[in-house]
């Protein structure tokens, strides 16, 4: 069985701030999680992911502290720019009636790739090259880490799951951005002739890529819930009983309540002004779980 994994689940831009808060309070206290055999990041967390494995953890954090924040003059979302009106401004309500729709999870991605594709923007060239540059400008390193990291999407077009690594053959950039996009505010990600959306529509920290390896650490900025029904068993829970049932030992970090009430809602996480809050709770947070973690990591 190999040794360490870290998974990095998503949660927009509030989230990312605050894994790399966590993270950076970890190290500070003596605790490296960043040098894990395998690292998964999905969504916000692949940001997370790459950063972590090219600078440390106290620069990243001093990166987002010492940003300044942007002025609020209405809904953000991820790239910075107001949420856009019409099917995007309206995420939540779609994925909910999809979720609602949906006999499992597989009809549930199907679903969703579908009305990405649908209501796809005439402007879809220009979004993604502007999308594409956005992640780049994020992203410390633009070449794939030679330990392994998985990013997971799923295919638009037949919602089947998909796992990037760097044996893939696509870019890191472009791995990252199919991760992250939405695929309603941000439209579904073209690699080839293939259409991409969200990681999180496979599992929403996908943890149970971890199979396999001994000690399994999960970051989960959603704190591990999901929209999704219980059978379905796509919740970080069944995702971590699984691990254990096949040998892993895992442990998991969930926003406490300080850093809950800074990260807000499923959409306000998407709000660029949570960044410093969120990741200064983070760092709190990671700085005060060290000594406990530091026995099941080393």
């Amino acid at each position: 069985m190999s040794e360490r994994a870290l998974v990095l689940g998503g949660g927009g831009a509030a989230g990312n701030a605050w894994v790399i808060g966590v993270i950076a309070g970890l190290f500070e206290a003596g605790l490296d999680v960043t040098e894990a055999d395998l690292i998964i990041g999905t969504s916000a967390g692949s940001t997370a992911a790459v950063q972590i494995t090219s600078a440390t953890p106290t620069q990243l954090l001093a990166e987002i502290l010492s940003a300044v924040p942007p002025q609020r003059t209405g809904p953000i979302r991820a790239a910075g720019g107001p949420v856009p009106i019409g099917p995007a401004a309206n995420y939540m309500e779609i994925m909910s009636a999809i979720i609602g729709a949906a006999e499992d999870a597989a009809d549930m991605r199907r679903r969703m790739g579908a009305a990405a594709l649908e209501t796809d923007a005439a402007s879809h060239r220009s979004a993604q090259t502007q999308w594409r540059a956005t992640i780049a400008a994020r992203l410390p390193s633009q070449l794939w880490p030679q330990r392994r990291m998985l990013i997971p999407a799923v295919d638009a077009h037949t919602g089947e799951p998909v796992v990037f690594d760097r044996h893939s053959g696509v870019d890191l950039v472009d791995a990252v951005a199919a991760s992250t996009s939405n695929g309603f505010g941000v439209p579904p990600y073209s690699i080839g002739d293939r259409r991409y959306i969200n990681g999180g529509y496979r599992r929403n920290e996908n943890a149970d890529l971890a199979a396999g390896y001994a000690r399994v650490l999960v970051l989960s900025p959603f704190g591990g819930r999901s929209l999704h029904p219980l059978d379905w068993g796509t919740h970080l829970a069944a995702q971590a009983d699984e691990l254990r049932a096949g040998g892993s030992r895992v442990e998991t970090i969930f926003p406490d309540s300080n850093s809950q009430s800074v990260l807000g809602g499923s959409m306000e996480v998407m709000d660029l002004s949570r960044r410093r809050p969120s990741a200064q709770a983070g760092y709190t947070q990671g700085g005060a779980l060290a000594e406990q973690l530091t026995e099941f990591w080393r």
